[in-house]
């Protein structure tokens, strides 16, 4: 099994931009990339929207390989909503647009299904099915909440993709994870790679409460403790705090002495991470 992170917040943008090749098939997850509209009172950079570009334009090369796509939920940096040509021809699963889902992204998915529609050669609602291409299983979770339980920001799936023996799981935003449930669906698959978002920490006290960090870290513990992945991706939502590294200090720790390779997206590829949200204020030349 191959896996390459296309566009992540390591990389540039916000995203979670996967693709995944078997020996039977190659899988497209969330080929979607944006960038945060206001990060320390300013908007996107120029060097933030160039690299925006770029991902867009790899996520629509990778489509064109693809066999499956692949979308987790409604957010605009899970999917890309202005090329229906993308889709052309694909098989897609995806997150039930009627069900366990909020308003925001009821009203997204009809739009987004509306502008698709007749392209796809196959749509199938993805929400705790399996699906096999040759000796390819690819599992959903049924919808859990992205982030904390009573969250009003909707709910996603996660995906497992088995091959070869190998099994990557895809957290897609459980916001850490932060509900225990998730935390123990990730448990039962025992994943080799884990592909997983953090916490969601340059919103605690602000739009999260306080204890979704220490929440966040005692349940990624657990999964450490008894998944052992040989490796795990972290990035996405976490790495949009500067900090983030010291806020998640027990779990890396942990991580180091389990012989578990922790890493962002990046750092996966053999680059070095390019934090360009959380650099915002550098990148217009201003301190602090």
């Amino acid at each position: 099994m191959r896996v390459l992170p296309l566009a992540f917040d390591s990389l540039g943008t916000r995203s979670m931009a996967t693709l995944v090749e078997t020996a039977d098939i190659r899988i497209l997850i969330d080929p979607g990339a944006a960038l945060g509209p206001s990060r320390y009172g300013l908007p996107p950079h120029p060097i933030e929207k160039e690299r925006l570009k770029e991902h867009k334009k790899k996520i629509k090369e990778a489509a064109k390989e693809a066999d499956v796509l692949v979308i987790t939920h409604y957010h605009f940096d899970h999917y890309l909503r202005d090329s229906p040509e993308m889709y052309e021809g694909k098989i897609l699963l995806l997150k039930d647009p009627r069900s366990w889902i909020n308003q925001s992204q009821r009203n997204r998915a009809q739009e987004f299904l509306s502008k698709i529609e007749g392209r796809p050669s196959r749509i199938e609602i993805a929400d705790g099915r399996e699906f096999y291409f040759g000796r390819t299983r690819i599992k959903f979770s049924q919808p859990f909440p992205h982030g904390m339980e009573g969250t009003k920001l909707g709910f996603v799936l996660m995906c497992l993709i088995e091959s070869g023996g190998q099994k990557t799981l895809f957290s897609s935003d459980i916001g850490g994870p932060s509900y225990p449930p998730t935390a123990k669906w990730i448990i039962r698959e025992e994943p080799e790679l884990l592909i997983i978002d953090g916490p969601a920490t340059l919103f605690i006290g602000w739009k999260e409460p306080p204890e979704i960090l220490s929440k966040a870290n005692e349940l990624l513990l657990n999964i450490l403790n008894q998944v052992r992945p040989w490796k795990t991706i972290i990035d996405h939502h976490v790495v949009r705090d500067l900090e983030w590294m010291e806020k998640m200090e027990p779990v890396i720790e942990a991580a180091k002495r389990e012989g578990i390779s922790m890493e962002t997206a990046a750092e996966f590829l053999g680059l070095r991470p390019d934090f360009l949200e959380a650099r915002r204020r550098e990148l217009y030349g201003m301190k602090g």
